[in-house]
């Protein structure tokens, strides 16, 4: 068993009780008050900067896959139903087998399970990346490599979620989840360039070459292996928390009802969903908005898919800098109204750098709120079922491209202006229900210890 002494952050104090009605016997929150608050205050944590490095290259990989992958997919079928079964294979297994992940993480260490993933994924991607460059590659290849690895996903996910405050302790959380959800919108930026232009290189101006296609499929691959290898870095191994005798069953049927039972972590995992399915209608619509408003071709969609990104990455540096802050369920609601104000008027602009300022907004006050969120449930559920609830937040997120087809039929029959006013203020309804019907999420103040609500 890993002792504390083998958790490598700085010493101090330990949190009190939070709102989840449990104890936080994680590792000790202290290093806020030996370093000076900072942008990048958990890099300093050793484990963290190497879990950071390898999330950094996971993220790179799947968006450069993404992108590598739907190239390649439309250039064989001219679909863009088939892009959408491939999204749904990759994204299915979250909602089918993240409770599954979450017990097994609450219930063995979380480091071999991060590791034993990353290696499958690694081999499946050198093994599709062979097909790809031989010429086999089929359709039903990536439906079948999307449900691998979108398993595998599922089941190594919640590990991860869970090892996060861990490592960093509570003082560093929101510091940390704002540095992980940098490392998503850094990729989100440079990730799809990069592989465009890497497909553009290998192939040798043949953009429909299998074999340039592969190549970056390769490069993909030794992304993941390099996050294998970072991870295995890691000293802290991710013991699982104290508990009794029970099947893996009873063990999740105690995820479902502490979720039932705790009001605050429910409402914030509805504010994790369905808040977020409406405004994130934008980023799926984007294509859309961008030749029937815009009447722009594929470098405007590019430097507007770069605009949000910009804005999401800020947003994550922002929160970073400002770290454990008080009054997180004002800023959160805060946040949400803003973020709503921005795509209203993203939705009414004709205009593409107006297009790309309002778009720039949505991303920013979209990433405040979700790493906000994701840190407060963090900072509040009892250690020994985070694994379980970071795969209930998993599952419900695996269900969010089936939440914008009522928004996607709006625009096909209405207008894509029209789609994105009504997420505007679907986005603003949701919030207010929200707050009428869970009225402690206002007050979320710390959101641990005894500073959990004003």
């Amino acid at each position: 068993m890993s002792s504390q002494a083998d958790t490598p952050h700085p010493p101090g104090k330990t949190s009190g009780s939070n709102s989840a009605g449990g104890h936080g016997p994680g590792p000790d929150t202290g290093a806020a008050t030996l370093y000076k608050a900072g942008m990048f205050d958990s890099l300093q944590i050793r484990d963290f900067r190497f879990l950071w490095v390898s999330t950094l290259c996971a993220t790179f990989a799947m968006q450069m896959q993404m992108v590598a992958r739907g190239w390649l997919v439309y250039d064989m079928t001219s679909s863009p139903l088939a892009l959408t079964w491939v999204m749904l294979s990759f994204m299915l297994p979250s909602f089918l087998f993240s409770l599954v992940g979450g017990v097994i993480a609450d219930r063995l260490q979380k480091k071999p399970i991060m590791i034993l993933a990353q290696i499958l994924n690694t081999v499946a991607t050198i093994l599709l990346a062979y097909i790809i460059y031989s010429g086999q590659i089929t359709f039903w290849h990536f439906i079948y490599f999307g449900l691998f690895n979108g398993s595998i996903l599922a089941f190594s996910m919640p590990a991860r979620s869970a090892l996060i405050p861990e490592v960093v302790g509570q003082d560093n959380l929101v510091n940390a989840m704002a540095l992980q959800s940098a490392t998503f919108n850094l990729s989100r930026i440079l990730g799809p360039a990069l592989a465009g232009g890497m497909i553009a290189l290998f192939a040798a101006g043949d953009t429909t070459s299998t074999r340039g296609v592969g190549i970056v499929f390769f490069v993909i691959a030794g992304m993941y292996l390099v996050s294998v290898i970072v991870t295995s870095m890691l000293h802290y191994k991710g013991e699982p928390a104290e508990r009794g005798q029970t099947s893996p069953l009873e063990d999740l049927k105690e995820g479902f009802l502490y979720m039932r039972d705790e009001k605050v972590i429910l409402g914030l995992l509805i504010m994790g969903f369905v808040p977020f399915t409406f405004g994130f209608s934008a980023s799926f619509l984007l294509p859309a908005f961008n030749q029937d408003v815009i009447g722009g071709g594929p470098d405007d969609l590019g430097l507007l898919m770069t605009g949000m990104g910009v804005g999401a990455l800020c947003g994550s540096l922002i929160l970073a800098k400002l770290g454990d802050i008080s009054g997180k369920g004002r800023v959160m609601f805060t946040c949400s109204y803003f973020w709503a104000i921005a795509l209203a008027a993203f939705a009414l602009t004709g205009n593409l750098y107006t297009a790309l300022a309002f778009g720039a907004l949505t991303g920013l006050f979209s990433s405040v709120f979700g790493a906000l969120n994701m840190s407060i449930v963090q900072l509040a559920i009892k250690p020994e079922i985070r694994g379980r609830v970071m795969s209930i937040m998993m599952m419900t997120h695996g269900l969010m491209p089936f939440g914008v087809i009522p928004v996607s039929v709006l625009a096909e029959f209405v207008g894509i202006d029209v789609a994105l006013m009504f997420s505007a203020v679907m986005l603003v309804l949701s919030m207010l229900i929200l707050g009428h019907y869970f009225p402690d999420l206002r007050r979320i103040d710390k959101g641990h210890g005894e500073n959990t609500l004003v």
